[in-house]
């Protein structure tokens, strides 16, 4: 993929397709300035484009607790 500015939602899911092939590029090689080229841009689309709408506050709790392994009655 050439590095070009995202401008629609096409070239949005292109870089994101590019990310995920080359996630796991070493920092410092070219495969990894691409990575980050390519994460940069898509992070700048991403705050102009997409609303990122805050949890629910109680769905967010829920989460918390299913990741530390807590259960509900602890709330009590």
């Amino acid at each position: 993929m050439k590095l070009k500015p995202i401008k629609t939602k096409k070239d949005y899911l292109e870089a994101i397709k590019e990310i995920e092939k080359i996630w796991d590029a070493s920092p410092k090689t070219p495969m990894g300035d691409k990575l980050d080229i390519l994460s940069t841009l898509v992070d700048s689309y991403e705050s102009t484009h997409i609303e990122i709408l805050p949890p629910d506050p109680i769905e967010a709790i829920l989460f918390r607790m299913d990741q530390l392994g807590l259960k509900k009655s602890l709330l009590a």
